[in-house]
């Protein structure tokens, strides 16, 4: 039985576990799985299909997110029912055997005592006051074994939605890709010389002297903008979904000190402008890797550094959302995610993404721009 179908079985046929988060999890986020594919079919025929691709793409990494904490508490939850149930092998004996006694006495011998009449009545008083308690006891047994049984069947029937799911997030990415490289509806400020880029590159060994100098790189005039994203400070969220490893100015395990904040990420998460804002440069820049530098407003810019795949072109004016890049790494393998190792702590999210923030060709905390309390 798939995951997508599960619920509805669970809940009609089963309504005690309804109300189970370690089953309950793992199905909400198969229905975000097939909810992500129902919107892959249809980007296509979206008028903005760069947006709609983005969307399908968060979806696809949100529920697969979800399938994974989903499954490790149900992994958890059938461990701890099935140890709970091994520690009380023997009372449960002890109490199907009574059931079965009660079950399987006749009523007329139920009747003869060795006290006779009266004693009957007390051993018939005793008898219902015990009996509601051992139904209440085989009761909640039944909902264990049924709770475990439940738990057993979402692990085996996640490895098909599972791979649906992955298999719809690449090819969400792959079309994604496409339509950027189609997109010519983007207003532009200037357009970059690549000669001057290239001469900009090799004459500065620091990205403060990039960045002093990223008005060389155009062709002609830079358009000036009026743009203000001041409003937002302190609220900006996060380009990426991962988690907040070293704050700005924090010393990382290899001794390295960076003005900006590293956040942990998984494999091939979608990166995304923040704002809306000017590309000033993306592609290789010294040993940063694959980085963005993103211009909200004049003499702030952002910098995203760690990525494998970039988007856009410098001069490209884009609004809040807009697929930026890719995070590197392989997608894991199904087993990876059906493992239950993790902790639920974050340990796979092995890829990192570096966020410097400059005002006036100046460092800052991303803190005073960002919102980290929150972890993706």
């Amino acid at each position: 039985m798939k995951l997508a179908t599960l619920a509805a079985f669970l809940i009609s046929a089963v309504p005690a576990l309804a109300q189970s988060d370690s089953s309950l999890a793992a199905l909400k986020a198969a229905e975000m799985l097939e909810d992500a594919s129902i919107s892959l079919s249809e980007a296509d025929g979206a008028r903005d299909r760069v947006r709609a691709l983005t969307q399908t793409i968060q979806a696809y990494e949100a529920g697969l997110s979800a399938m994974r904490e989903g499954l490790r508490q149900a992994a958890t939850r059938e461990a701890q029912l099935s140890a709970e149930l091994q520690a009380r092998e023997k009372d449960v004996r002890q109490l199907i055997g009574v059931l079965q006694t009660i079950e399987t006495t006749a009523p007329p011998v139920l009747m003869l005592h060795p006290s006779g009449p009266l004693g009957a009545a007390r051993a018939g008083m005793m008898l219902s006051e015990v009996t509601p308690g051992l139904n209440a006891k085989a009761q909640a047994l039944a909902d264990d074994l049924n709770e475990v049984q439940t738990l057993r069947l979402l692990q085996q029937s996640a490895s098909e939605t599972l791979t649906k799911g992955l298999s719809g997030v690449q090819d969400a990415r792959a079309r994604l890709s496409e339509a950027i490289a189609d997109r010519t509806d983007l207003p532009r400020r200037f357009v970059e010389d690549p000669v001057r880029t290239a001469i900009l590159i090799s004459s500065t060994e620091t990205l403060d002297g990039f960045a002093s100098g990223l008005s060389e790189i155009s062709e002609g005039e830079i358009i000036e903008t009026d743009a203000d994203v001041s409003g937002q400070k302190g609220q900006i969220s996060l380009p990426v979904q991962g988690v907040l490893l070293h704050k700005a100015g924090e010393t990382d395990a290899a001794g390295v000190t960076r003005a900006g904040l590293v956040l942990g990420t998984r494999p091939r998460t979608l990166v995304t402008s923040p704002t809306a804002a000017t590309i000033r440069y993306r592609g290789p820049l010294l040993d940063l890797g694959n980085l963005v530098i993103l211009e909200p407003q004049p003499g702030l810019l952002f910098v995203f550094s760690g990525l494998q795949e970039v988007y856009g072109h410098p001069g490209q004016v884009i609004p809040e959302g807009t697929p930026v890049g890719l995070m590197p790494g392989e997608t894991p393998e199904i087993g990876a995610i059906l493992s239950t190792s993790g902790d639920g702590t974050g340990t796979d999210r092995s890829e990192t993404l570096y966020i410097e923030v400059r005002e006036d060709n100046s460092p800052v905390d991303p803190e005073t721009w960002f919102r980290t309390d929150k972890d993706g």
